[in-house]
């Protein structure tokens, strides 16, 4: 199941009342600190803030009740939410035209919860999250907005790694990245931050742009432009429009502004002419600013390669580096966290520190499995190049050690026109890298169809409709010091797959 986001805040009571009443706070008002911001009832405790959303599954409207009983000292509704408060007394404050915002005396000791009732919550929560962000930070806070079809996680974490060596840096937790999430992770930001960095996502136009609007990023990275999305979208060229809404969104190079764009895709390079600031070209040609050769993989040590830096006042800087990340497409990945090094400032010793100091390999993870196996724990999503990625991974922890390879790959969503041949795709990939290919899913079936067809052995391909069905053939289908790749949508279960094959198992924890 997807994270429920907490978020731990510095907002206080004056800020919430300042942001969504519009004047000023009561006397009887005390600025004492509201955290965290939760949007799942469980997760309330004494203090906190909860926010009720209308989500695909539920209406959190329905847990107002429930999250007042746990503590939440403030609740942001709707007016469909007044009728789930249960028993607590509150005291109701109804914001825009016309609305009541008297706020009664109540007692210091035990103030009653303050139910803000807005319009619409999601409308409410970025009014928070701008408001903090414009007001209650400092006046010379740079944000690095981030986005792209894929990598835009690994890189918000390795380039807040880089800029914390010389910044005290903020950053959205998780992957609270959309219209809703973005607004949240702001909640964190105080006045403490020199530089934050903040992953964009979106489904459609015009959802960067408004991030941008909330965030005002002065750096913009573009990782790459892919078909993630493609049946929200239409087409690969929108959803190449939507990535550039964040270039475009930059202040101008006099004010500070730099776009850091992938010169390895042709559909990211076009984004140069879209915007103001200044244009910093990363990738794997000599054409860019900041480029990388010599790239081996030191299988689960990380990856070694070599920097080259075009410095503006002409010279080359060389520098041999090894960073504990996996897989050969890490390196763009290390490119873009330490081009923001660069264009913040920092010196290269502090850039390969931070790169050698990320914790961990960011969603990609080493999961000891049960006979011994070790799981490569890809799970969070799944596109046709982040897959084909994972698998070329697979292949390098592999090389020279002898233990099998296995692949339990998923559906892939969202990818519209192009699903059948981004599933074809990885099928014909899978057939280089693997011993052993387990299939999941209707559009799963598709990579083993493919794979079959492009010459993978019969006896060791296996496909499956559900991951229940997969988890009992995995359990005798694993051997000792196999390398089990599990990577696919989670909508078919495949986070599940890893829960059940893992060591210990849920049944020998239990």
């Amino acid at each position: 199941m997807a994270e429920r986001p907490v978020v731990e805040t510095v907002i206080t009571h004056h800020t919430i009342w300042q942001a969504l009443v519009g004047n000023v706070p009561p006397l009887t008002l005390h600025p004492d600190l509201v955290s965290p911001a939760v949007l799942d009832s469980r997760d309330a405790r004494p203090g906190s803030l909860f926010i009720a959303f209308a989500g695909e599954q539920t209406d959190g409207h329905r847990y107002i009740g429930q999250a007042l009983s746990n503590g939440a000292a403030v609740v942001i509704c709707e007016e469909r939410g007044l009728e789930h408060l249960g028993e607590q007394s509150v005291q109701v404050i109804r914001c825009g035209p016309g609305g009541s915002v008297d706020l009664a005396p109540g007692s210091a000791e035990n103030p009653l919860p303050l139910i803000y009732v807005v319009e619409s919550s999601l409308e409410s929560i970025q009014r928070l999250g701008a408001f903090q962000r414009l007001h209650r930070t400092r006046p010379d806070l740079r944000v690095v907005g981030i986005t792209g079809s894929v990598g835009k996680t690994s890189t918000k974490e390795l380039a807040a790694a880089v800029l914390a060596q010389h910044y005290t840096t903020h950053k959205n937790p998780g992957n609270l990245n959309s219209e809703q999430g973005l607004p949240l992770a702001l909640l964190g930001l105080g006045a403490d931050s020199e530089r934050s960095v903040l992953e964009m996502g979106m489904y459609g136009l015009g959802e960067i742009r408004r991030l941008c609007q909330l965030a005002r990023p002065s750096v913009g990275v573009v990782t790459n432009v892919g078909p993630s999305h493609l049946e929200r979208l239409g087409t690969i060229e929108r959803i190449a429009q939507a990535k550039s809404e964040l270039v475009q969104a930059l202040p101008s190079a006099e004010e500070g502004g730099v776009a850091i764009l992938n010169w390895d895709d042709e559909r990211v390079r076009p984004m140069a002419q879209m915007t103001d600031a200044r244009v910093f070209r990363y990738g794997l040609t000599p054409e860019a600013d900041l480029w990388a050769d010599q790239i081996e993989s030191a299988g689960m040590e990380g990856i070694r390669f070599r920097f080259h830096h075009k410095t503006a006042q002409g010279k080359t800087e060389n520098l041999y580096v090894k960073v504990p990340l996996l897989g050969r497409h890490s390196v763009h990945t290390a490119l873009r966290a330490a081009a923001v090094g660069l264009v913040e400032g920092l010196t290269w010793q502090e850039i390969v520190t931070g790169l050698q100091r990320s914790t961990g390999q960011l969603r990609l993870v080493l999961v000891s499995g049960i006979h011994g196996s070790t799981l490569i724990d890809d799970t969070y999503n799944a596109s046709p190049s982040s897959t084909m990625a994972a698998l070329n991974l697979l292949e390098d922890l592999r090389n020279g050690s002898g233990r099998r390879r296995v692949a339990v790959l998923g559906d892939m969503r969202e990818l519209g026109d192009f699903t059948v041949e981004g599933h074809q795709q990885v099928g014909i990939r899978a057939t280089a890298t693997t011993e052993v290919l387990v299939t999941v899913g209707t559009l799963g079936s598709i990579i083993g169809e493919e794979a079959l067809a492009a010459g993978f052995p019969a006896h060791n391909l296996y496909m499956f409709e559900t991951a229940g069905e997969a988890i009992e053939r995995l359990k005798v289908l694993i051997q000792p010091d196999d390398l089990v790749l599990i990577k696919g949508s989670r909508a078919v279960g495949m986070d599940r797959i890893v829960t059940e094959i893992s060591y210990p198992t849920q049944a020998e924890r239990g």
